[in-house]
């Protein structure tokens, strides 16, 4: 499972201005609210909105946010107005890219991602072309500056993790999406988490040269930089050394 949101570990270190923190409040608020909408106010009975909750949290989201989030999406009418759409394509070199979003008007985000594909070297495709590359996990990040790995390790998987990927500077941690919440209170006596989330996980990655590489971390940029879009996963990984030259950029 190597190679899932590799750039994310970019970003980290690249920080958050406050300009993204805002546009990242008002994706997670999407989240909540269509979260609300569709399985009701209780997280103890909506894993959905409990991850979403979870996920605000670890964005500093303040509470009243959250909780206005919720009220909204199980009474007021923003919720209904908001529709999930899942867009799939290719980006430079071939590369598998699924498009998650909560919009309001389908057309808009439509022509706004098939501008980004189109700009960056890709396409759009029909509906299923890339799904099936992908599976919903939990992935749980750790920074590993500190902690001693193997332990870690086998501490995740004694609790119920499925798999662990070493990476340079952090560990990935993957499980059910049903044994997110347990194996991440175990890991965390450990250690916080830097981020705990149900992704799309591709069943198997293209590792990209530089140029390509580059290429297509672009596209998945800017695509997550639409107000529209939520998650974007792609099936490509990083060799180390494109990894280090991009972390000399952060």
């Amino acid at each position: 499972m190597s190679g899932h949101s590799k750039w994310s570990s970019i970003k980290h270190q690249k920080g958050v201005t406050d300009a993204k923190r805002g546009q990242l409040f008002t994706k997670l608020t999407r989240e909540i609210i269509v979260a609300a909408r569709e399985g009701g106010a209780n997280p103890e009975s909506n894993f959905r909105l409990r991850m979403a909750i979870q996920k605000a949290r670890d964005s500093n989201m303040p509470l009243e946010n959250v909780e206005r989030a919720i009220k909204r999406g199980s009474g007021g009418p923003e919720g209904a107005s908001l529709t999930e759409v899942k867009l799939e394509g290719y980006g430079p070199s071939g590369v598998a890219v699924l498009v998650e979003a909560l919009t309001d008007n389908r057309n808009r985000t439509l022509q706004e991602v098939r501008s980004l594909f189109s700009r960056h070297g890709g396409s759009l495709g029909e509906s299923g072309c890339v799904a099936w590359m992908f599976e919903n996990k939990g992935v749980i990040t750790i920074e590993t500056d500190g902690v001693d790995v193997e332990e870690l390790a086998l501490l995740a998987i004694d609790a119920g993790a499925e798999d662990v990927n070493v990476e340079k500077g952090y560990l990935e941690i993957y499980t059910t999406p049903q044994n997110l919440e347990a194996v991440r209170q175990v890991v965390e006596q450990t250690k916080p988490a830097v981020s705990a989330e149900v992704c799309r996980v591709p069943k198997s990655v293209v590792v990209l040269d530089e140029k390509g590489a580059l290429q297509a971390l672009k596209l998945l940029d800017h695509l997550e930089e639409l107000d529209d879009v939520q998650r974007v996963s792609a099936n490509v990984d990083f060799s180390e050394a494109v990894l280090d030259k991009l972390r000399a950029q952060a």
